[in-house]
């Protein structure tokens, strides 16, 4: 439900500022920027929170108050005094909060269920997120259109309470939540999480995997659409048709991600994952105006979303099994604060790249890059990885077989 709601005011929020304010340009970019900044400055102190607080209040209080924050947009628009910095408050209020709920929503999986289970869940988990993503943007583009970007905050606010109380029928492990919730110092704790993540023969490469996903990722996302809409010719309509049924691969993925680790081993899923995740942007860079191209386009995306989202529930399920009770929120977040800083690097990258060269070249260059994060897996001892980790006879914690 926090997830759906997220996506709700990420649609309402910038249709406030552009119909209701008559917010310039400059305004919109700042507001999405007040968004999305509280993910990279705030990542590693969120996850040293979530490592010394209980999560459920965490996540508790943090829907609580993102409802209050969201309700206070048409609270002001009822009395007259919303205004756009008003918004900038909010989206960053918004984006802080989201960063802390994810930090303790994440971490709190090893405390609620056995490890034999673990990528079990998580697999449940990306397939819950798919589709409160996919339904909380479509959703909130039609709230948006039928009752309006205000008043559709209502029914955010209303969506974070529902989370909520969902939050709080949670009953973590009581072992596993003393293990978990050891007091720690904020600047010793953000540093004792980056130096495990970094020194772990496990936990480093799949990071580092990530990081150099994401990158590569972020300079393909960024002519993305661009090239749908002005080289290939796809008008809006064909631009969401693709974007939702890409977005049926993650479910795909989620549903298959068990069976194929159960079938082949974990290694040879994240591998072969990341590599279909590179060959499946190929037909961007290929494709010419056209349906039949754009149907490709997006039969290729739905293969590219399942391969990563049954990569990465693998690859998260490994991280949680090998990691100690009292570092997963800070062993996630570093994660996170590395593949957020590094969006913004390839936006310009892609930038750089276009302006020096075209946009196909950028295209190029994003795609060639997702056979890196394959290479560092490849030359870790993650390849010998024949079975999920499993829980050692003894108290010294999982074994990797």
């Amino acid at each position: 439900m926090a997830l759906a709601g997220t996506s709700v005011h990420g649609v309402a929020l910038p249709v406030v500022a552009v119909q209701v304010l008559g917010a310039s340009p400059g305004q919109v970019s700042l507001l999405a920027a007040a968004a999305t900044a509280p993910a990279f400055f705030f990542a590693l102190p969120a996850g040293v929170v979530g490592d010394r607080y209980p999560k459920r209040p965490v996540m508790v209080g943090t829907d609580l108050a993102a409802a209050a924050v969201v309700a206070a947009v048409p609270v002001c628009w009822a009395a007259g005094v919303l205004s756009v910095p008003v918004l900038y408050t909010v989206a960053l209020l918004l984006g802080t909060l989201t960063v802390l709920h994810q930090a303790a929503s994440i971490a709190i999986l090893p405390e609620l269920v056995d490890r034999a289970q673990m990528h079990q869940a998580n697999a449940r988990i990306a397939s819950a997120f798919s589709l409160a993503d996919t339904a909380g943007a479509y959703g909130g583009t039609f709230v948006v259109g039928l009752v309006g970007a205000v008043r559709a905050l209502w029914l955010d606010s209303l969506s974070y309470l529902v989370s909520a109380w969902c939050a709080w029928r949670i009953r973590p492990s009581a072992v596993r939540r003393e293990r978990a919730g050891r007091p720690v110092r904020m600047l010793a704790g953000i540093r004792e999480g980056l130096s495990y993540v970094m020194r772990d023969p496990i936990q480093r490469p799949m990071v580092l995997s990530l990081v150099c996903h994401a990158y590569a990722d972020g300079i393909v996302v960024t002519y993305f659409a661009y090239t749908l809409l002005k080289r290939l010719g796809a008008d809006s309509t064909g631009l969401g048709l693709v974007m939702g049924v890409t977005a049926v691969g993650g479910l795909v993925g989620a549903a298959l991600a068990t069976r194929l680790v159960d079938r082949y081993g974990p290694a040879r899923v994240i591998l072969a994952g990341l590599l279909a995740y590179a060959i499946c942007a190929a037909p961007l860079l290929i494709a010419r105006p056209g349906p039949v191209w754009l149907g490709v386009i997006a039969l290729a995306g739905a293969v590219r979303t399942a391969a990563a989202v049954a990569a990465g529930t693998t690859q998260r399920s490994i991280r949680q099994q090998l990691c100690p009770p009292e570092l997963q929120s800070r062993a996630q977040q570093t994660s996170v604060w590395l593949v957020t800083g590094l969006r913004t690097a390839a936006a310009l990258t892609a930038g750089g790249l276009a302006a020096a060269f075209s946009v196909h070249t950028a295209l190029l260059v994003g795609t060639l890059l997702h056979l890196v994060p394959a290479g560092l897996l490849w030359a870790s001892p993650i390849r010998r990885m024949t079975a999920m980790p499993a829980p050692s006879p003894s108290k010294d914690g999982p074994r990797v077989p």
